[in-house]
């Protein structure tokens, strides 16, 4: 089986340099560090597009298949560049990803617009926009599509998102197929919901299903299920509605290697439980699909970004762990302190040391529980060692917040020895440039 760049901790240009310090892209992170300061994410472009073409080849033999990237992952104008230039899509949530794919150049025909309540604005923006489809989520959202899109006498496109009833073992806050969920119509709605969209809703075109299962998904069987579950209720509608839905979108999820001990599913083992599993209930419910949309987010970006932190003070509690601050933390990256997220890190300056000691990576704010990593064997760090964190490039920027009024990272791309700033560094009028004193206050 083919190893898929999504199974590798490392950005897969990652080495250790003629000075002894780690690079990637063929820069080295020291000097990376030293020019745009830290906390600084760092984005490899050549593992981006490898991953991107993993994807690709492992469902060329399905023409059907379209791959929409997850936006909520990491949306920026150079990543949406490069990501669209591979050939992909896109899944947008926000009038913000909206836009910024817009202007990043792509084919908003491939821009599919998703979420659970989407305002009378961001509607509007998609429309005005040509995004290619909707995926409907509630009741509202059908009667306000319809409005908004007959103002403009425009017919949208659309697909019904679904529960489908999965389950998948992940963190209970990323999953998202089961009934209980805030998203989509559950299986007992969907006909009133195909019902109203017939009967009331002329300028909206039903095209398919979406479903979602959920997010760092390990377990291939989840998608066989699901495709089986969409299929057969296109097929239903299809009899009972007299339609020809040919659509459907499984979402996406696929996992990435965050530590040693995960072991997530390749692109190409993920194709070996679709393919068969759409050729076998198409068959079997006498459905032809036209497209099938899949939907990476995570597995797309996340291996390709690094962190790079200073450490600074360091403690050691009597008879207990010992912590070692660094110049981030809970706002460059949540994750940890909100889904218990893992990750593996390295001494930049000193990746060939041969001694190690056992300490806990500890952010700068003011919370208890901003702790990046808990308990990594690394060697005796200094102070001004450069800590690179693996593995950040999926929602680590995307989460970042101004907590403790604090800027956020620069991010730059390394590709062929040359870095490149495509997001920078928030400074201290940023921070207040959105503030207002009142006059009666001056």
């Amino acid at each position: 089986m083919q190893v898929g760049t999504n199974q590798n901790i490392k950005p897969i240009t990652t080495k250790i340099n003629g000075d002894g310090n780690i690079e990637i892209g063929g820069c080295d992170l020291v000097s990376l560090a030293q020019k745009y300061e830290t906390p600084l994410y760092v984005m490899d472009e050549e593992t981006l597009r490898s991953v991107c073409r993993d994807y690709h080849k492992a469902f060329e033999a399905c023409p059907e298949v379209t791959m929409l990237y997850a936006s909520k992952a990491l949306c920026t104008l150079a990543t949406s560049k490069i990501i669209a230039s591979e050939g992909f899509g896109f899944d947008v949530v926000s009038k913000g990803e909206i836009y910024t794919v817009f202007k990043s150049g792509a084919d908003m025909s491939k821009v599919l617009f998703n979420g659970n309540n989407k305002s009378p604005d961001e509607l509007m923006l998609a429309l005005d926009l040509g995004v290619g489809r909707f995926s409907v989520d509630n009741f509202l959202e059908i009667s306000l599509l319809n409005e908004l899109a007959k103002s403009k006498n425009k017919r949208a496109d659309i697909l019904l998102r679904v529960t489908p009833g999965i389950e998948c073992h992940t963190h209970k806050y990323i999953q998202t197929g089961h009934l209980d969920s805030k998203f989509g119509f559950d299986p007992t709605q969907v006909d009133e919901a195909v019902s109203l969209i017939l009967e009331e809703c002329p300028n909206l075109n039903l095209k398919g299903l979406h479903a979602h299962t959920g997010s760092q998904i390990f377990e291939t069987r989840v998608y066989r299920d699901e495709v089986e579950i969409l299929v057969r209720e296109i097929a239903r509608l299809n009899e009972k509605y007299s339609l020809n839905l040919d659509e459907i979108n499984l979402g996406g999820g696929l996992g990435v290697k965050y530590i040693e001990a995960d072991c997530p599913p390749s692109p190409y083992e993920f194709a070996q439980v679709v393919l068969p599993a759409l050729a076998s209930n198409c068959e079997k419910y006498g459905v032809s699909l036209s497209k099938v949309y899949i939907e990476p987010g995570r597995s797309i970006v996340s291996t390709a970004g690094v962190t790079l932190y200073t450490t600074g003070s360091s403690k050691r509690v009597p008879n207990g762990r010992k912590y070692v601050s660094v110049d981030g933390g809970m706002a460059d990256n949540v994750r940890p302190s909100m889904y218990q997220a893992e990750y593996t890190a390295q001494i930049a300056n000193k990746p060939d040391a041969e001694t190690f000691e056992k300490v806990t990576i500890a952010g700068r704010f003011c919370e208890s529980g901003d702790i990046l990593i808990n308990e990594i064997e690394l060697p005796e760090i200094e102070e001004g060692d450069i800590l690179c964190v693996y593995n950040t490039g999926a929602y680590n920027y995307s989460m970042a917040s101004n907590y403790n009024r604090v800027e956020k990272p620069a991010m730059v791309l390394v590709n062929d020895a040359q870095s490149d700033v495509i997001i920078k560094r928030e400074t201290l009028d940023d921070l207040i440039s959105h503030d207002i004193i009142p006059d009666r206050l001056k």
